[in-house]
């Protein structure tokens, strides 16, 4: 064998050891899959995991980042959007950019949910509406662009709602506005992001019987929401390349849907929408459908897979007459010019909230005996939808992941029962999928809430004549932790959780699956049986999704704990990083 030959061996080993140890990507590669090839921590060891390091942000509030780690270092963003490299062996900290907010208006929280890194360049997004670039080695500033005007548009208030009942003494906390949070992807040189808060609603927090509890709704009128869009940069220059809004100007109405193929019918009153359609035709400038987490890639089809929020008003239609297109609908752009080739609306002019907020993962799917690239999704509506990847063609949707009850039921004075409810059955937690098992795993919430409408009566300055909102039910809740095989949709095993989940999971080679509570733990279960085989606790909820990488031969486990206010779970600073006691 010649010395060339040799040489080229070694490197492509080399090369590929090193992409096994790395964590580039939010979703570790462009299939989202949160997949790590890594084997030393396995499940015959996991118990000897101990603390390697702790690193304090000092940002204490609803931690969400997902870290990336390219060779020995981490990258990571706190709440409020400072940006820090750490020593991925040691913690220690190599630099730190400290973002200063060019507006005290944000929408709908602090968090962020990660950096993204290419060409010597970290980038991230900011609540204020920004996109910036740093230096990888030092963290200073190479560019900073502005992605929205986040003056722009107007949010919702809870003046408006001081005559109804159930609101005595509650504090607004969020309202229609953009922001951006998203960890953004890369490929080939562009960066692409989305934008969020357009249609967020009024949230609003009151204290019952010593719980919060919290309150989504929105107004029937009254010129609120924005427009939901996706960017794609040039990552060297910032130079902005195309610009896609998920709401289009035309064809926005859609086909008046109200038969799912997937099996539910919607209760909609199509003659009466197509009525109202002339006077609120212009709807779209205001229209929604948020991209609340990081895109998936297929290079090779040239395509990008996003998925988008709910429309706007939140949960009242009636000055949205239509489908409302793009919304609630997993979208496929194409990678260089944003154009649509496909899109799959999973909820026709929905009412519920019910956003495509996980995001969607990319494998292959054995159908009739032979592969097809795939496209899975959890929804909200508690099912994991799996797509042709090409096409858009649903394929198979699972077994309901968690309980449905009275789903697609309209509001009511009273209050109707629904399940899932304000939150989903599952929030923006990412899923982690097994190549080799073929089974992907998902955290879910089991939340009942009550549907409610209340008429308004309208004054100057007050023009709205109702008000749409969901809130708990009182009852008890708790989350899920499942395992679903995608090439028959079934449920392996499931495991019943204290609190609703949130923040995500990691899967491993080493047959161990990897994921955090409300409560403050954090959890290694064997993948194949849900047994759990370790468990650390933290002061703060560990509400934020794991990863797993590999420094001098030694395999890290790492994740960000410091809660979700919105969830209730305690909010904190830490980042904990895991290590087998040797």
């Amino acid at each position: 064998m010649s010395l060339y030959l040799l040489a080229s061996l070694f490197c492509a080993a080399a090369t590929a050891h090193a992409m096994e140890d790395d964590w580039p990507l939010y979703g570790r590669k462009h299939d989202n899959q949160r997949f790590s090839p890594l084997t030393e921590i396995h499940k015959d060891n996991v118990s000897k995991l101990k603390l390697a390091w702790k690193f304090e942000t000092g940002r204490k509030s609803t931690f969400q980042t997902s870290p990336i780690v390219k060779d020995g270092i981490m990258f990571l963003t706190t709440p409020f959007n400072d940006v820090i490299a750490l020593d991925a062996e040691s913690g220690a900290q190599r630099w730190r950019y400290q973002h200063t907010l060019m507006s005290d208006k944000y929408c709908c929280g602090p968090a962020n949910r990660g950096p993204a890194l290419a060409d010597g360049r970290v980038y991230s997004v900011t609540i204020d509406g920004r996109l910036i670039a740093l230096d990888q080695i030092d963290g200073s500033v190479i560019w900073d662009r502005q992605i929205a005007n986040v003056e722009e548009g107007v949010g919702e208030s809870a003046v408006a709602v001081v005559d109804v009942e159930e609101f005595s003494g509650a504090v607004q906390t969020g309202q229609t506005g953009y922001s951006a949070n998203l960890a953004p992807q890369v490929h080939d040189g562009i960066v692409y992001i989305g934008i969020t808060g357009a249609g967020y609603g009024l949230h609003l927090e009151q204290e019952q019987e010593g719980e919060s509890l919290l309150s989504v709704g929105s107004f029937s009128g009254g010129g609120h929401g924005l427009r939901g869009f996706v960017v794609a940069y040039d990552g060297e220059t910032g130079t902005e390349l195309w610009r896609w809004y998920s709401v289009p100007e035309e064809g926005w109405e859609g086909e008046w849907t109200t038969t799912l193929d997937y099996g539910p019918h919607l209760k909609r009153d199509i003659e009466k929408e197509k009525k109202q359609f002339e006077k609120y035709r212009d709807t779209w400038k205001l229209g929604g459908g948020s991209v609340w987490t990081t895109p998936a890639i297929d290079a090779e089809l040239g395509l990008m897979f996003v998925g988008t929020g709910n429309p706007s008003p939140q949960m009242d239609g009636s000055t949205r007459p239509g489908d409302n297109l793009y919304t609630v609908s997993l979208v496929a752009l194409e990678l260089k010019t944003g154009k649509v080739r496909w899109y799959y609306q999973q909820v026709p002019h929905d009412r519920w909230g019910y956003d495509v907020a996980s995001p969607p993962v990319l494998f292959d799917y054995e159908q009739n005996g032979k592969k097809v690239k795939a496209i899975g999704q959890a929804s909200k509506l508690g099912w994991f939808f799996i797509h042709d990847r090409a096409t858009g063609e649903l394929l198979r949707k699972s077994e309901p992941f968690v309980k449905q009850e009275n789903l697609f039921a309209l509001p009511s004075k009273e209050g109707t029962r629904i399940v899932p409810g304000t939150l989903g059955a599952t929030s923006w937690s990412p899923v982690a999928y097994h190549p080799v098992s073929n089974w992907v795993y998902i955290a879910g919430i089991y939340q009942p809430s009550v549907f409610i409408s209340r008429e308004l009566t309208p004054q100057p300055g007050r023009p709205w004549e109702s008000y749409t909102f969901f809130q708990k039910t009182g009852e008890p809740d708790w989350g899920t932790l499942t395992a679903i095989d995608v090439t028959n949709g079934e449920i392996q095993w499931q495991n019943k959780i204290a609190d609703p989940m949130v923040g995500g999971v990691l899967v491993t080679q080493g047959g161990l699956l990897f994921t955090g509570e409300g409560n403050g733990a954090f959890n290694a279960y064997d993948s194949q049986t849900g047994e759990l085989l370790w468990q650390h606790h933290s002061q703060y909820g560990v509400n934020a999704p794991p990863i797993s990488y590999r420094v001098n031969g030694k395999q890290y486990v790492s994740v960000a704990a410091g809660g979700n206010k919105l969830f209730g779970y305690s909010t904190g600073d830490e980042v904990l990083t895991f290590v087998l006691d040797q």
